[in-house]
């Protein structure tokens, strides 16, 4: 399976998150899965292509040409591919893979996370994104889909295109039940 990671690039961010995005770098290699990520070299993205790539994994770094022109990526990714700029970079990473894990992240992984997630609900795809919720940190966003929700701004349940877990067995859940529904 490919798994898009969309996440931040920051590096003055929560310790924690680090160390629980080498654990979940470290757990896409072992389960055999290949990464799909924005190709930077900071923040989030190297920590996890570096976890991937230490243990044994594939990495396919998406490289926006602005990152390529200042030497912007990760020495972890193994397959570039180029793109021109961040709209490309979401259509591709979307394209390349089979499910998205958004972690903590700013403004481009709210925009990753709606792309992804609208382009489902009017069925351009079935693929879902799963938010790794580290420390609580997308429960305000879960808050507010519920809020949209209750006002009936969503159509249908935002569950069925976003759904949340609080840790990597969560995670493996939901890869599981999307396995399981792709073949039936």
């Amino acid at each position: 399976m490919k798994i898009a990671v969309f996440c931040s690039a920051n590096q003055d961010i929560d310790p924690d998150f680090f160390g629980l995005t080498e654990e979940l770098g470290r757990w896409i290699a072992t389960q055999g899965h290949a990464l799909v990520f924005g190709g930077a070299n900071l923040g989030l993205m190297e920590c996890v292509a570096k976890a991937v790539f230490e243990a044994g994994g594939q990495t396919i770094g998406i490289v926006p040409s602005l990152l390529l022109e200042g030497e912007a990526v990760s020495e972890y990714t193994q397959v570039v591919i180029p793109c021109d700029n961040l709209s490309d970079r979401k259509d591709i990473m979307l394209a390349q893979c089979d499910v998205v894990i958004a972690l903590p992240g700013g403004i481009g992984t709210l925009d990753e996370v709606f792309t992804v997630a609208a382009s489902a609900t009017i069925g351009y795809h079935h693929k879902r994104v799963i938010l790794y919720n580290m420390k609580g940190f997308w429960d305000s966003l879960a808050g507010l889909l519920d809020d949209l929700s209750n006002k009936g701004m969503v159509r249908g349940r935002w569950q069925d295109y976003i759904c949340v877990a609080n840790t990597l067995e969560e995670i493996n859940e939901a890869l599981s039940l999307d396995k399981a529904s792709q073949q039936t």
